[in-house]
């Protein structure tokens, strides 16, 4: 997670959306407080739009959009607000704001150092409350490693690891057959190493 905005303080919603609009950071909100969300790596960068690349097609055929962490999503309305590195969402409602999105299918995030443990707890926490919510993925910018959560038609939250070179991420409801090797596509990130014994 990013720094509190300077000086730290109580935002109201509205406070916080006039902050947005003035200033050339971001900032995600989150029970009042404003936080800065830092730039990005060349590896994030490229990792993200290899992603969208890949989603894009497959939502453009089910009426959906992907969007990257430009836009706003609201996870829960006057508390919690976040700009997740990359959604998918179908849902008509979503045209209607030209601003904030509701209703994701799919959220992913680039994991980096100060925002991996925040993006895998409390973040996730909050974007499990998100009844529209089926995929949520958390993506290494360290190694070619892909940590894929689905909800299950029972509302339980499946894993999947997916580390290897030939590993394929496979999520059949989004037409999304993609690669490890094109997602990491032109980065300097290498594969996950294999200690000696462990092949």
């Amino acid at each position: 997670m990013g720094q509190p905005a300077n000086p730290p303080r109580h935002y109201t919603l509205k406070e916080y959306f006039a902050l947005q609009e003035k200033s050339a950071a971001r900032y995600e909100y989150i029970e009042g407080e404003a936080f800065a969300v830092g730039g990005a790596s060349l590896a994030h960068n490229l990792i993200k739009g290899n992603l969208v690349a890949a989603l894009r097609p497959q939502a453009r055929r089910r009426g959906g959009r992907v969007l990257d962490e430009s836009v706003l999503l609201v996870v829960r309305a006057n508390a919690f607000y976040t700009y997740p590195d990359v959604l998918l969402t179908t849902d008509p409602a979503d045209r209607r704001d030209p601003y904030l999105v509701r209703h994701p299918l799919l959220l992913a995030e680039v994991l980096s150092p100060t925002t991996a443990e925040y993006d895998r707890t409390e973040k996730f926490a909050n974007y499990q409350k998100l009844p529209s919510l089926r995929h949520y993925l958390l993506i290494s910018q360290s190694a070619w490693v892909v940590e894929w959560f689905r909800r299950d038609e029972a509302g339980q939250w499946v894993y999947t690891l997916l580390s290897m070179v030939d590993d394929v991420l496979e999520i059949p409801d989004l037409g999304l057959s993609l690669p490890l090797r094109e997602l990491y596509e032109d980065t300097d990130v290498a594969p996950r190493r294999v200690l000696p014994g462990l092949e």
